[in-house]
C-alpha cells in the first residue's frame, strides 16, 4: 500500500506517470471528476482513482485498526463500479478535515462504529459516478449508445467491442460527473452482502508487507522513551541521568516541557528503554491522585446518595421516590466496575520527522482532526505545516482517539527538546501502556425498581457515578444540562418501556486519565440494565426472553429491529421456557444485538461453552467482517468481565503487563454462532455493539446455574475463576 502524506502531496503523487481518472468531491461537497494531471491545481479530493492500466484505487478516509474499513469502503465503491475485486487497491486519505470528514462528526476521524454507516452512500455514489463516466467515455470512443454498454469485473463491452477501465480514463477525465448518480438496488448487489470476499488487508498482514506505525524506520532516526510519573498528575522536580549514561546507545535525557516526565533518547528502542529505566527522578505529587482502589470505589458509592445532575429522562429523579413507596415490591441492586486498560497489541508509538519548515507525523492516526492542531500547538507551527502519514494500527479500542492526543503530543515534545534536526520515534512499552495509559472509567450504579401486584414495573430509580469523558475537552459540546451522554448512554437510551424512570448521575473526579473504551458507556450500563432485567424476570417468574419481547413496542423502528434480533437468537439457540442458560440484549451505536450464553459451572470454575449472537445492523456490507467483529467484541468482553481490572495502591497502578492484565487465551474462547438479521435498512455500527450484551448474558447464565448474582466486576470478586 502506498500511503501519502498531505492533500497536495497526494495529488502530486496521483499525477506521477500516466494519466488517471479521479472521482470524489469538490470544496462544496459535490461529486466531481478530473485527471491526475490537473487535480493538484483544483479543489478535487478523490475517493476513487483509476489509472491507465485499469487499476482501481479506493481512497480510505477512515484508518484501519483491524476492524475492516479498508475492506468495507472498498466494497461500496467496487460494487457500484462493477470493478474486479481481486485487483482493487486501497490507499489512506491525507489529512483534510474539510473534505475527508466523518459525516457524523463533522471532523476527520474514526470511531463510534461509524465508518460504514457514515460512508455508505458517499462511497457508493463515488463508485457509481466513476462507472457512469467510464460508460460515457466508452460510448464516445466506440461511437455507440451508452445504454448498450455493460460493465463487469473491470471490463466494458458493447457488442463485439470491449476494453478495460484504463482504456477510457483519458476521455472520462474530461467529462463532468453527474451530481447524483443512480446507485444499485439491493437485488442488484453482487459484492455487498457477499461472504466470499477476502479482506483487502489480508495479504499485506500475512506476508509482512503491511506498514504499521511501529515499522517506521527513517534515516538518521533516534528513539525516545519516557519516564512518566508513577502517580497520575505528578510532575518532575529534578532527575539524575548518571546511570543512564552507562547504557550503550544512550544519547541524552531531557525534562519534557510540561514536566510530566523525562524523555531518554537512544540509538535504538532497547537503548532508549534501558536508559529511561536507569533514570532517577524526583517527583512532585502535590496535585497527583494518591487514593487506592478501595477508597475510590467507596467514593463512587457515596456519590450515589445525592446525584449531582438529573438526566431528566422520563421524569425528575426526585419524583420516583413516591412511586416506589407505593409499589407492592421493590428490587434493589448496586454494581461496581473497575478501571480497564485498552491494551491494543501494538502499543502507542509515533514518529515525527522534520520536513521543510514543518513536520511529518507517521502514525496509526485515528483522529487527524485532533492530532494535527495538537502537534502544531506543541511545536509552535501552523497546522498546515503538520502532515500526517497514516499507517495501519494494531488495535485501538478507543485508546488512540483521546482528546489530548497524548502520545502524539509526547512525540512532538520529544522532537522539540531533541533539537528538531532528525526524526524522533517515541515508543511506549506494554508496561507504559498498562501502568500509565488511558482507561475505561471506574463506575458505580444503584437501582431501585418498583413492581405492582401483577409484577409490572411501575417505577425505576437509577443512579450512577463515573468520571465524565466529555467534560474539560473538545467534546464538551456533547454535555447537556451538566450530563455527559456517554455516562448515561445505555440507560437513558433503553428500548424497553420503563414507566417513571428517573436517572441521576455524578461526575467522579480523579487525575487518572480516562477515555472511551470499546463501546464507551455501554460497557457498564449494558451490564447493569440486562442484569436488572434478568432480576425482574426472576422475581416475577417470567421467561427472560418473553418478558423482554413484551416490553418492546413493535411500532418503534429500533424496537422492531431488536425484536427481530431477539427472535433470531432464540431460534438459532433453541431457547425454551425454563432454560438455564443466560440471555441479554442491548442497543448501542444504532445496532441491536441479542446473546444467549451457555456456560458450565463446577464449584467456582466457569467455562463458557458457546455464545449465540444475533445482530441487526442494517445492510450487511461484509458479513464475514460483521461476524468477526461480533466474535472479537465477545472475546474482548469476556476478558474484561472475568478477570481484568486496573487497580491502584496509593495512586500507583498495580498491573504492569499481560501476566497480571490477562487476555483471553485461545483455549478459553467459546464457540460463537453469529446470525445476521436480513435487512435493507441503512448500515449501522458493528465494531462495538457485540461487547455490551456478552457480559450480562454470561452473568445471567451463571445465576441460572448457581443462583448467585454478579454485581461487582471482575467476576473474580464473586469467587469465580474462568477456565
Amino acid at each position: 500500500m502506498t500511503i501519502n502524506v498531505s492533500r497536495r502531496g497526494f495529488l502530486k503523487a496521483s499525477a506521477a506517470g500516466t494519466t488517471a481518472l479521479l472521482v470524489g468531491v469538490n470544496a462544496k461537497g459535490v461529486l466531481a471528476a478530473g485527471s491526475s494531471a490537473t487535480a493538484a491545481t483544483t479543489d478535487l479530493n478523490p475517493f476513487v482513482k483509476i489509472d491507465s492500466d485499469g487499476v482501481v484505487t479506493v481512497i480510505i478516509k477512515h484508518f484501519e485498526m483491524g476492524q475492516g474499513t479498508t475492506t468495507g469502503l472498498t466494497t461500496l465503491v467496487a460494487e457500484e463500479l462493477d470493478a474486479n475485486w481481486d485487483t482493487v487497491a486501497t490507499d489512506f486519505a491525507p489529512a483534510d478535515n474539510n473534505r475527508y470528514a466523518n459525516l457524523f462528526f463533522g471532523a476527520q476521524g474514526t470511531g463510534g462504529s461509524t465508518s460504514i454507516a457514515n460512508s455508505f452512500m458517499q462511497y457508493r455514489e463515488a463508485g457509481a459516478a466513476a462507472r457512469d463516466l467510464l460508460v460515457r467515455a466508452a460510448a464516445q470512443s466506440w461511437g455507440v449508445d451508452a445504454s448498450t454498454i455493460t460493465v463487469e469485473n473491470g471490463m466494458l463491452s458493447s457488442g463485439s467491442k470491449s476494453g478495460h477501465f484504463g482504456e477510457f480514463v483519458a476521455i472520462a477525465a474530461t467529462l463532468e460527473a453527474v451530481a447524483k448518480p443512480a446507485v444499485k438496488t439491493p437485488d442488484q448487489f453482487k459484492l455487498i452482502g457477499s461472504s466470499k470476499l477476502h479482506r483487502k488487508d489480508n495479504t499485506g498482514k500475512t506476508n509482512g508487507s503491511a506498514m504499521f506505525a511501529m515499522d517506521v524506520n527513517l534515516p538518521g532516526m533516534i528513539y525516545a522513551a519516557i519516564m512518566r510519573s508513577p502517580k497520575f498528575g505528578g510532575t518532575v522536580v529534578s532527575f539524575d541521568d548518571s546511570a543512564a549514561k552507562e547504557v550503550g546507545g544512550f544519547i541524552a535525557a531531557q525534562v519534557l516541557p510540561n514536566k510530566a516526565g523525562v524523555v531518554a533518547f537512544g540509538k535504538n528502542t532497547w537503548a532508549a528503554f534501558q536508559a529511561r529505566d536507569a533514570l532517577s527522578v524526583e517527583w512532585d505529587f502535590s496535585a497527583a491522585e494518591t487514593r487506592s482502589t478501595d477508597a475510590m470505589i467507596a467514593d463512587h458509592i457515596a456519590m450515589l446518595d445525592a446525584p449531582q445532575f438529573d438526566a431528566n429522562h422520563q421524569v425528575p429523579l426526585a419524583s420516583v421516590a413516591s412511586v416506589l413507596s407505593d409499589a407492592a415490591k421493590t428490587i434493589d441492586a448496586q454494581f461496581t466496575f473497575p478501571f480497564l486498560a485498552h491494551a491494543p497489541l501494538e502499543p502507542e508509538n509515533c514518529t515525527i520527522e522534520p520536513v521543510g519548515d514543518g513536520v511529518r507525523v507517521h502514525d496509526g492516526c485515528q483522529f487527524p482532526t485532533l492530532t494535527r492542531p495538537m502537534v502544531a500547538a506543541t511545536l509552535g507551527l501552523d497546522p498546515a505545516k503538520v502532515e500526517i502519514k497514516t499507517l495501519y494500527a494494531g488495535g485501538s479500542f478507543g485508546r488512540r482517539a483521546n482528546a489530548a492526543s497524548d502520545y502524539n503530543v509526547e512525540a512532538a515534545m520529544a522532537f522539540a527538546v531533541s533539537g528538531r534536526k532528525v526524526p524522533v520515534k517515541l515508543v511506549w512499552s506494554r508496561e507504559d501502556d498498562i501502568k500509565g495509559g488511558y482507561y475505561r472509567p471506574m463506575s458505580a450504579h444503584r437501582a431501585k425498581i418498583g413492581l405492582d401486584g401483577d409484577g409490572k414495573i411501575v417505577g425505576w430509580d437509577h443512579r450512577l457515578a463515573v468520571k465524565s469523558i466529555a467534560k474539560g475537552g473538545p467534546f464538551e459540546m456533547m454535555v447537556k444540562d451538566g450530563v455527559d451522554p456517554t455516562s448515561v448512554e445505555g440507560v437513558a437510551e433503553s428500548l424497553y418501556r420503563l414507566p417513571n424512570m428517573g436517572i441521576g448521575v455524578s461526575d467522579f473526579t480523579t487525575a487518572v486519565p480516562i477515555n472511551w473504551w470499546r463501546s464507551v458507556g455501554h460497557t457498564h450500563t449494558g451490564f447493569v440494565m440486562e442484569s436488572l432485567m434478568d432480576m425482574v424476570a426472576t422475581e416475577t417468574g417470567q421467561d427472560p426472553i418473553e418478558m423482554r419481547l413484551s416490553m418492546l413496542d413493535p411500532a418503534g423502528a429500533n424496537q422492531a429491529r431488536m425484536i427481530e434480533a431477539i427472535k433470531l437468537v432464540r431460534e438459532i439457540s433453541g431457547w425454551k421456557a425454563g432454560d438455564t442458560r443466560g440471555f441479554a440484549a442491548h442497543y448501542s451505536f444504532n445496532t441491536c444485538v441479542a446473546v444467549v450464553a451457555d456456560v458450565t459451572v463446577e464449584d467456582t470454575s466457569v467455562h463458557v461453552n458457546k455464545l449465540f449472537m444475533a445482530v441487526e445492523c442494517g445492510v450487511a456490507v461484509n458479513p464475514d467482517v460483521i461476524r468477526a467483529q461480533m466474535e472479537g467484541g465477545a472475546g474482548y468482553a469476556l476478558s474484561a468481565i472475568f478477570r481484568n481490572e486496573v487497580t491502584l495502591t496509593d495512586g500507583e497502578v498495580d498491573q504492569y503487563n499481560f501476566p497480571d492484565y490477562e487476555l483471553l487465551r485461545n483455549i478459553e474462547m467459546p464457540e460463537i454462532e453469529v446470525a445476521i438479521v436480513a435487512s435493507n435498512n441503512a448500515p449501522t455500527g458493528v465494531g462495538e455493539p457485540g461487547v455490551p450484551p456478552t457480559g450480562p448474558a454470561v452473568a445471567n447464565a451463571i445465576f441460572a446455574k448457581t443462583g448467585k448474582r454478579i454485581m461487582d466486576l471482575p467476576m473474580t470478586k464473586a469467587g469465580f475463576d474462568f477456565v
